[in-house]
């Protein structure tokens, strides 16, 4: 095909179609291949059964058929066995795996909470918690600067005035 020019939808509608016909051809083939070698291993591997023979005949033939198809039950439960215990070693040392590599932990991210948000989180939703902890801070500010003046005083007052400042912490 050229650059220029674009296949017409009629065109391509016939070369689907006949994809599709080579393909449902070769679809019936291989199922006709198959049909062709299942026969030619039966009638190598399985002869046809001689009903000519008298009835103690035939019943040493079921026997056998019989023990046979015991066997064939017992190797096929042997390998069942054997793939269930695969499998089950297959699924622990992937948990091995797993467990020696370790989770990787994502990148926590830097998140700006207030204070308020923080408590309302601990404490959970139902909890209404609200602080001021910056005017507190600034309040036992000016309160030391203004103790550093005062520091030959009254005891008695210096010791009242702790217990406000305890009480207001308190009540916050």
């Amino acid at each position: 095909m050229s650059e220029g020019k674009k296949m017409t939808s009629s065109r391509r509608h016939h070369l689907k179609s006949l994809i599709l016909q080579i393909a449902a051809n070769w679809l019936e083939q291989e199922a006709k291949d198959i049909a062709a070698a299942k026969e030619a291993y039966m009638a190598e591997n399985c002869p046809a059964p001689d009903m000519s023979s008298d009835q103690a005949t035939l019943m040493e033939i079921c026997k056998k058929l019989h023990q046979v198809l015991d066997k064939i039950d017992e190797d096929r439960y042997d390998a069942e066995a054997k793939v269930a215990k695969s499998d089950k070693e297959i699924e622990d040392l992937k948990l091995k795996v797993v467990e020696l590599a370790g989770v990787k932990k994502p990148a926590l991210k830097k998140v700006r909470m207030s204070a308020d948000a923080m408590l309302q989180a601990l404490l959970g939703g139902k909890h209404k918690v609200t602080m001021d902890l910056r005017s507190n801070l600034k309040q036992v500010k000016k309160e030391v600067k203004e103790e550093a003046g005062e520091a030959v005083g009254d005891w008695r007052k210096n010791i009242e005035d702790k217990a406000d400042r305890k009480k207001m912490f308190e009540t916050s």
